[in-house]
């Protein structure tokens, strides 16, 4: 086969040592001077081609909305008169230009932007319809007719000649190319072709379980009565965190891969050959976690997507090596037979789940330790003393009271009076109907610091009376 040299005669080489000059010409400086030319006639020629391209590309937005006008112009089935069209978009143009600009501009300049070099262009039409209509001798009632004839004739002069501009445009921009192709430069470089090893990815890790690193902390240790029970009850927290922290969980890419509605098979697919760390050990059982937890927070969608996902990739490790190729050339050929197995085995798998969830749900939680006002005997009865409100102003002692220190006594009552209103709006409640069951109600609902606070405010302020003093628990255990 014969070689083509032929693109040797682009290069345009820089060592020009047979070149002659005159004698008294350095040629050195010759050479350089030549050089210099040839830059600087290629950056030029650069420059005019990109502008070129910005001049065509500006054009070709403007020429298809100018000659829009024009139509309007010359329908006369149009429902505007052509004065009035003309004016109203004027108007607009000034008062909501649009932002969009040829690429380079500045959008916050309205002149910069395709709807400002429009209205630019309009107003001269105008301006120019407008002298022609006041220069001819025509009555007021041709007026309007005269006008909209001057409109239109002006559009379609600008409609030829931007046309004309561009096609010009795009002449010169095929000349400038083909000289620019003429020589070879060094911009024209690219690496042709390399022989290089890329050694293969690695295979990506199995999907990584939540063990947390257990810091080793000293305890000391108690002598207690019972070592066996505490040994028990020690190891099964042990086994619950244990079990807790080696869920398998979900990497983001996984994450991502959840979220593929059901039935997508092509975008799984897709997925799958773009994520290499999706197909891993552990993948599926991580997404079956995932729809416990999403299905346990009431999100029954994203759940049965999990599921979805989950069985999706244990059918593909049951296939063998080939499994992902086999299960989707399946489900993308629409095999009724291997759809049906799939679907149904999805929603087998997604009402188990389902039910387990609700089963759990039902299963009674262990009971909470409340705080409780409870009597020490069936003798002792127990009140409670509701202040009805901050001490009077005029305030009088009587009886045995009478010898008492009165700002004292307003003092304590005022006291009483703050801790009450610092109680719950249900507390308050209760403590006023005087219902021991009602107020007990009230504690069970709270925490126990809580709950333990409150009591001791009530002992405190006097709200609360025992005819035996002390408050105790449900096991029993004095708190006050």
């Amino acid at each position: 086969m014969p070689l083509n040299y032929s693109k040797w005669d682009q290069l345009e080489l820089s060592d020009d040592s047979d070149i002659e000059v005159h004698p008294n010409v350095d040629k050195k400086s010759y050479i350089r001077v030549k050089q210099r030319d040839i830059h600087e006639e290629r950056d030029v020629r650069k420059e005019k081609i990109k502008h070129l391209h910005a001049q065509i590309d500006c054009n070709q937005v403007l020429l298809p909305r100018i000659k829009e006008i024009y139509a309007t112009l010359t329908d006369p089935s149009s429902s505007l008169p052509a004065p009035v069209f003309f004016s109203s978009l004027i108007h607009r143009l000034q008062t909501k230009p649009s932002r969009e600009c040829p690429q380079g501009n500045d959008p916050t300049k309205l002149e910069q932007t395709y709807d400002g070099m429009l209205l630019s262009l309009l107003k001269m039409v105008a301006e120019k319809s407008n002298d022609k209509v006041k220069e001819s001798d025509i009555s007021e009632t041709e007026k309007e007719a005269w006008f909209t004839k001057e409109l239109s004739a002006e559009m379609l002069i600008h409609v030829k000649q931007l046309g004309a501009t561009i096609e010009q445009h795009k002449k010169e921009l095929e000349v400038e190319e083909a000289e620019q192709k003429k020589h070879i430069t060094s911009d024209d470089l690219h690496e042709g072709f390399e022989n290089k090893y890329v050694p293969p990815k690695p295979a990506p890790p199995p999907v990584p379980h939540a063990k947390k690193e257990k810091k080793k902390e000293t305890v000391p240790e108690v002598e207690v009565l019972n070592p066996a029970s505490t040994t028990s009850s020690t190891s099964a927290l042990t086994s619950e965190e244990e079990n807790e922290q080696s869920l398998p969980q979900l990497t983001p890419s996984l994450e991502a891969f959840s979220t593929i509605p059901v039935g997508s098979y092509d975008k799984s697919f897709e997925f799958i050959q773009q994520h290499r760390d999706v197909y891993v050990a552990g993948a599926s059982n991580a997404l079956l976690v995932a729809a416990f937890t999403s299905q346990s927070e009431g999100k029954s969608k994203y759940a049965k997507q999990c599921i979805h996902q989950s069985l999706l990739l244990k059918y593909c490790e049951e296939l063998g090596p080939d499994g992902v190729g086999m299960f989707f050339k399946k489900m993308l050929s629409s095999d009724k037979g291997a759809v049906k197995v799939f679907v149904d085995d999805v929603e087998n798998t997604y009402w188990h789940l389902v039910e387990r969830v609700r089963l759990l749900k039902d299963q009674p939680t262990e009971a909470r330790e409340q705080i409780q006002l409870l009597p020490e005997n069936p003798s002792q009865t127990i009140s409670f003393n509701v202040p009805n409100g901050p001490p009077p102003e005029n305030l009088v002692l009587e009886g045995s009271e009478a010898d008492l220190d009165i700002e004292e006594v307003k003092k304590a009552l005022q006291f009483r009076w703050n801790i009450f209103q610092g109680f719950p709006t249900e507390l308050q409640e209760a403590l006023k109907a005087g219902g021991l069951d009602d107020v007990n109600k009230v504690l069970g609902e709270m925490e126990v610091p809580v709950a333990e606070a409150v009591v001791a405010n009530l002992n405190m302020a006097g709200i609360v009376n025992f005819a035996v003093g002390g408050i105790q628990n449900e096991r029993g255990k004095e708190i006050v």
